[in-house]
């Protein structure tokens, strides 16, 4: 898979008043340039090059799922999430520049969208036939 992105910078969006990713609840829509998220794109152009490179006898395919989450500023947990293994409290929820968390996912929620495209690339993809082997 890609590289998954951090949503901390809400004037990148549009939002320039707002705290990382806390209190976004819509995708980035309507989009007619590029976004920087700060998604080390050279690093991204390097995977692919590697596998392309490298790995031409071994079936693997780069299910690529990085701009796709670039949009997705609000499927963060924000602060309805854990620290040191606990609920953050409400005081901590109230101060979401320390504590909003802007790396991980929801569950259910995006990930479930790049388990999709995992699952339809595999339905399509072609059966080996008997002479493959």
């Amino acid at each position: 898979m890609g590289m998954s992105p951090n949503h901390v910078v809400p004037a990148v969006w549009g939002n320039p008043g707002g705290i990382k990713c806390a209190m976004e609840t819509q995708p980035i829509v309507n989009r007619t340039g590029p976004l920087d998220m700060g998604t080390d794109w050279r690093l991204h152009g390097v995977s692919r090059g590697v596998l392309a490179r490298y790995l031409r006898r071994v079936p693997v395919h780069f299910v690529d799922i990085t701009a796709l989450s670039e949009l997705r500023k609000d499927a963060h947990t924000s602060v309805h999430t854990l620290r040191q293994g606990k609920l953050l409290t409400p005081v901590q929820q109230a101060d979401p520049n320390t504590y909003a968390d802007c790396i991980h996912w929801c569950l259910p929620g995006l990930p479930d969208t790049w388990n999709h495209f995992l699952y339809a690339h595999i339905v399509s993809a072609p059966w080996p036939s008997d002479d493959d082997h």
